[in-house]
């Protein structure tokens, strides 16, 4: 068991999901001149630049991909 997660009530610590991968940081002030991205799936504004590499997702459609990813198994 690990020592960073609390038991599951029945004992089985496999109930569990692993944490999640860590996102992004939004725009810093130094990045805040520049465009921000569109999400890749409803097309809405970011909280990240056009430059910061790979698929930026609006805060709706970020919080919807955690919630489809948690413990989905």
């Amino acid at each position: 068991m690990h020592q960073d997660t609390p038991p599951a009530p029945d004992g089985d610590d496999t109930a569990y999901c692993a944490p999640a991968a860590p996102r992004p940081e939004p725009a810093t002030a130094d990045e805040a001149g520049a465009p921000y991205a569109d999400c890749v799936r409803c097309g809405k504004p970011t909280e990240y630049p056009a430059s910061r590499p790979g698929a930026t997702l609006c805060p709706v459609c970020e919080w919807q991909d955690d919630q489809r990813g948690a413990c989905s198994g």
